[in-house]
C-alpha cells in the first residue's frame, strides 16, 4: 500500500532545512457481520469515525494494492454454525450476494459487483485485477475479473465449506481452506489448474505465509493446534499444540512483519496466542474479549486489533506489552479487519 507523509506546522519554517517528516496514520475498517454495516477507527485517537451500511452479511474485507479500494464480501446466506438447526433457517437471499466496493476517498460503496454463491473471504491479485474468492455453499473458489466486475468461469471445486483464501507472496498460487473436509486445496492462479489438496487437521479457516516463501501455518480449530506447512512439497510437516481441543479454537491468523510472531485469535479462549516461528512454540497469550475472531496489525507493527463478535467490540493490543489498552464499541458481530494507510 502507497504510504503518504504530511508535514508538521511545525517544519514548515524550516522546510529547506530537511526537517523530517510525520506519518499520516491509518484507519481500521472492520466488517460486522449481523448488523451489516462497517466500522472505521482512526488510529489518531482510535475512536469510531463513523459506522457505514455496506450490505448484508459482510465478513472478508481486503483492501487494493494501491490502497484506495476497500473490497468486502457480502451475502444472502442466514448464519448457520454449530448447535444451529439449518433446516429451520429462512432460505438464502441470492440478490444480497456479492461483493461491495468501497472507495476509501469518497468514503462510501461506489458498486457491488458478481461474488458467486454465499461469499466468505477471498484474496486480491498482486495486481489488482483478480479476486479468489471462497463460496462457502458451493465448495470452491471462483474468480472474479475486477476489469469486468464478473466471474470468470469455471469456478475450481476444493471441498466442503471453503472458507480461507491466501495468495503466495510470489503471486503464483491461492491456498484455500475446506473447513468441512479438513484441506487445503493449492490452486495455480494462471492456469487456473488445482495443484493439489492435502490434510491438515480439523476445521481449518486461514493460512499465512513465512517470508521465506517454503513455510506457511493453518489453524485448526477443532484440533486447538496450528499446522505447519512445507510450500515445495505442499504438504503438512507439523503442528504446534495451543491448548485442549474444544476450549482453545485458533480463528484468525495475523503474522508480524519480520515473521518471528504469530498472532492467532482463540475464539472461545478469549484470548490472543503468540507463536515463537523460531521454535513453534506458544511464546505467551494474552485475554482480549468475548470470541476474538478477525485479528490485524498497524502498519508499524506496535498494536494489534482484534474484532471480537458477541460482545460487539474491537480490542488494541499494545504489543510491546500484550496488554489491552482500549476496546472500540463496534455495531453487530465484528468479523473481519483491515487496516489501511492514509493517503
Amino acid at each position: 500500500m502507497r504510504k503518504v507523509y504530511l508535514l508538521a506546522p511545525a517544519c514548515l519554517a524550516v522546510f529547506l532545512s530537511g526537517c523530517a517528516q510525520q506519518p499520516a496514520g491509518y484507519r481500521v475498517y472492520v466488517t460486522n457481520e449481523t448488523s451489516g454495516d462497517m466500522t472505521i477507527i482512526d488510529s489518531a485517537t482510535f475512536d469510531v469515525v463513523q459506522n457505514i451500511h455496506v450490505g448484508q452479511r459482510p465478513r472478508g474485507i481486503h483492501a487494493s494494492p494501491d490502497g484506495k479500494l476497500l473490497y468486502i464480501a457480502l451475502s444472502g446466506s442466514p448464519i448457520g454454525g454449530p448447535n444451529v438447526d439449518e433446516s429451520k433457517l429462512p432460505p438464502p437471499d441470492k440478490n444480497a450476494d456479492g461483493i461491495a466496493v468501497f472507495d476509501i476517498a469518497q468514503n462510501k460503496v461506489v458498486k457491488v459487483i458478481q461474488g458467486g454463491s454465499d461469499p466468505e473471504n477471498f484474496a486480491v491479485s498482486k495486481d489488482g485485477k483478480w479476486i479468489y474468492v471462497s463460496n462457502e455453499d458451493d465448495e470452491g473458489v471462483s474468480f472474479i475479473d475486477l476489469t469486468t466486475g464478473k466471474l470468470a468461469p469455471p469456478g475450481i471445486k476444493t471441498g466442503e465449506e471453503p472458507e480461507g483464501v491466501a495468495l503466495t507472496p510470489d503471486g503464483k498460487l491461492v491456498y484455500s481452506t475446506s473447513e468441512g473436509d479438513g484441506t487445503v486445496s493449492v490452486i495455480d492462479v494462471t492456469s487456473r489448474q488445482l495443484v493439489k489438496t492435502f490434510k491438515v487437521g480439523r476445521r481449518p479457516r486461514n493460512v499465512v505465509f513465512m517470508p521465506d516463501g517454503v513455510h506457511a501455518y493453518v489453524n485448526a480449530e477443532n484440533d486447538g493446534s496450528i499446522g505447519i506447512i512445507d510450500m515445495t512439497k505442499n504438504e503438512m510437516t507439523g503442528t504446534v499444540t495451543l491448548g485442549t481441543p474444544g476450549q482453545v479454537k485458533p480463528m484468525g491468523l495475523a503474522l508480524s512483519e519480520d515473521g518471528k510472531k504469530l498472532y492467532v485469535t482463540t475464539g472461545k479462549g478469549k484470548s490472543v496466542m503468540v507463536v515463537d516461528t523460531a521454535t513453534n512454540t506458544v511464546a505467551t497469550s494474552f485475554e482480549v474479549g468475548q470470541r476474538p475472531w478477525g485479528i490485524a496489525l498497524a502498519p508499524d507493527g506496535k498494536t494489534l486489533f482484534t474484532a471480537n463478535g458477541p460482545s460487539g467490540d474491537v480490542s488494541i493490543v499494545d504489543v510491546a506489552t500484550n496488554k489491552v489498552t482500549k476496546k472500540v464499541k463496534a455495531t453487530g458481530g465484528p468479523w473481519g479487519i483491515q487496516v489501511v494507510t492514509k493517503q
